[in-house]
């Protein structure tokens, strides 16, 4: 077991960004972070009237009978803020591998948290599609609706111009959606980073491990430039070593500069990555337990201006998300919250020291609160102070 750090540090954070409806809370200023917001999307949530979806999954389900009626609301793996307090959520690819995901369609689910009740509103959504056939290979669907076998998408950002860039790990791949979810030109590769997906297409021999690709996705504050943040280290590189790579919208290429984020262990995982200033990132780093076995689920704020000069981002520990404080014992639990969950995918910033963070239930196989049944989807907001000590490694 990976012990927690044991030296103390000092972290400011000032996030000079907008305020938002959804932010949970409004009490004096915290000593540490404290949970304000709690809220939860039950597991068996359905797209209504939508298609059946589910027909290969196999293993234990967790009750629930496959197919499903209807394509579920689920696997959130990336998030974008809308100005009227509502929330685009990206739907992960499907059932866990590509050979399961056929029938699930990729989706923007359009979400609003009330945190007065603990529950979550779906209020809409769109599903991806490529009609005007951008992607150069046949597609599952001959509608060209996109599914989690064509795609894993992982990370979204909006443009400035109000289209969407998503992070795939099928390629990987960057892909441009418009604002109806209409894939607008062919999927952008990364150059060297070949996923055995890709692989099995091409004959092209695979780089690094499946599902392993834009687990992170942060535009820069001016919005020119995209940074793509791989979950998996690529062969040849020092394990544990992920490769954050620049991209600049305005020439739609990658423009060569690349940087390091360390995990604290090789069989850690990141889990979302987003900006809150030209050099500065908040990055989810987690290990794959859940329940009894989650014992790495942190927030660290990784700057690539590498002032240590050891090659790879600084990193401080923002938030241990298997500590934080809950005085109101919101959620009906007690002093201490904890977000056990196995891939936890979801962090956007609220305003100045608000954070919201969302897990990715993997439904309907995770069960990271109990072991017999199926995560929901959780929305929690974070209060962080904006000095305070934060634990950090010897």
């Amino acid at each position: 077991m990976m012990k927690l750090p044991a030296v103390a540090g000092v972290l400011t954070l000032s996030l000079a960004l907008g305020g938002t409806g959804a932010v949970a809370g409004g009490h004096d200023r915290v000593t540490t972070p404290t949970l304000t917001g709690w809220a939860s999307l039950p597991a068996g949530t359905f797209v209504p009237g939508s298609e059946p979806s589910g027909a290969k999954i196999t293993g234990n389900t967790n009750g629930y009978a496959v197919p499903f009626a209807d394509q579920p609301i689920q696997g959130f793996s990336g998030i974008v803020k809308n100005r009227d307090g509502s929330f685009d959520v990206l739907s992960d690819n499907g059932y866990g591998n590509q050979a399961n995901s056929g029938d699930f369609l990729l989706r923007i689910q359009r979400l609003t948290p009330a945190f007065a009740t603990n529950t979550v509103d779906v209020v809409g959504g769109i599903n991806l599609t490529d009609p005007s056939g951008k992607v150069p290979w046949a597609l599952t669907r001959p509608d060209r609706v996109l599914t989690g076998a064509d795609f894993d998408v992982e990370s979204i950002v909006r443009a400035a111009d109000g289209t969407y860039w998503i992070g795939d790990e099928f390629g990987p791949y960057l892909l441009n959606f418009d604002r109806a979810g209409r894939l607008l030109a062919a999927p952008i590769a990364l150059d060297g980073v070949i996923a055995p997906e890709t692989a099995a297409r091409t004959g092209v021999p695979a780089t690094t491990n499946s599902s392993k690709g834009f687990e992170g996705l942060a535009a820069s504050p001016d919005g020119r430039y995209l940074y793509g943040l791989l979950e998996g280290t690529v062969n040849g590189d020092v394990a544990g070593r992920l490769r954050l790579n620049e991209f600049d919208l305005r020439t739609q290429k990658y423009t060569g500069k690349r940087f390091i984020y360390q995990l604290e262990s090789p069989a850690n995982a990141i889990g979302d990555a987003i900006a809150i200033d030209d050099n500065r990132f908040l990055v989810i780093e987690r290990d794959g337990g859940q329940g009894a076995t989650a014992v790495v689920k942190r927030i660290y704020l990784a700057d690539k201006r590498d002032r240590n000069h050891d090659g790879v981002l600084d990193k401080t520990l923002v938030v241990d998300l298997m500590n934080i404080a809950n005085p109101r014992h919101l959620g009906g639990f007690g002093d201490q919250f904890t977000f056990p969950f196995q891939t936890i995918e979801d962090v956007v910033v609220l305003d100045d020291n608000k954070i919201a963070v969302l897990n990715d239930n993997n439904f309907p196989f995770s069960t990271g609160r109990s072991a017999t049944a199926a995560d929901n989807n959780e929305w929690i907001t974070i209060e962080l102070p904006k000095s305070y000590r934060v634990l950090a490694s010897r």
